[in-house]
């Protein structure tokens, strides 16, 4: 996948950054990317101090992380992606950035530790196993089984996370979510939701 190089600005607005990626991925970046006023919002309230450790699930081609960690330069981000070529190409955007707090990983988030993050942001990336309707590709598997797997282990891992962890979603469910997370805000169309635990 191509990438140019960074204009002047990338962060102006949602065209300016996804003009960064190939045609293939700017016209599935409104289904599948976070719009950047959203990951404002999200990323000031996952890092509200120095040292902040935010992990994406399904980070996808980056577009969250790179944001969110130049918006908040005093935390950490990660991501971490399924797909080898959505990977790479968020590598990529992460050296034409610039920036050193961002972070890829290649792989399930069911392989990694979440205990080690502070803040959790979750846009549905299990959506894509209910419906074929705008799938980004075909390069992995599909089940309603699978949704119902990762959906739970996320729960689980939610619920075993310590008070006072921070989760943003993005398009998902309340019923997804353990009731020990209280939700302190919600807006664009109460589609993002901020909560914390209790």
């Amino acid at each position: 996948m191509k990438i140019t190089s960074l204009n002047s600005n990338p962060y102006r607005d949602d065209e300016a950054f996804d003009q960064q990626f190939s045609l293939r991925i700017q016209k599935l970046s409104k289904i599948h990317w976070s719009p950047l006023k959203i990951i404002k919002t999200a990323a000031t309230f996952l890092a509200p101090q120095s040292g902040s450790r935010v992990i994406d699930i399904g980070s996808g081609v980056g577009k969250f992380c790179i944001a969110a960690a130049h918006y908040c330069p005093h935390a950490e981000f990660y991501g971490i992606e399924q797909r080898k070529n959505l990977y790479q190409t968020s590598k990529r955007l992460k050296i034409l950035s610039g920036l050193n707090n961002v972070h890829f990983t290649h792989g399930d988030f069911t392989e990694i530790n979440l205990k080690d993050y502070d803040g959790i942001y979750f846009f549905n990336s299990f959506a894509e196993n209910l419906s074929s309707n705008g799938r980004i590709d075909n390069s992995i598997q599909y089940s309603p089984s699978l949704y119902n797997y990762y959906a739970n282990y996320l729960y689980k891992i939610l619920e075993e996370k310590p008070i006072g962890t921070r989760l943003v979603t993005y398009h998902v469910d309340e019923n997804e979510i353990p009731a020990s997370y209280r939700l302190t805000d919600s807006s664009f169309d109460q589609k993002l939701k901020l909560l914390i635990k209790h």
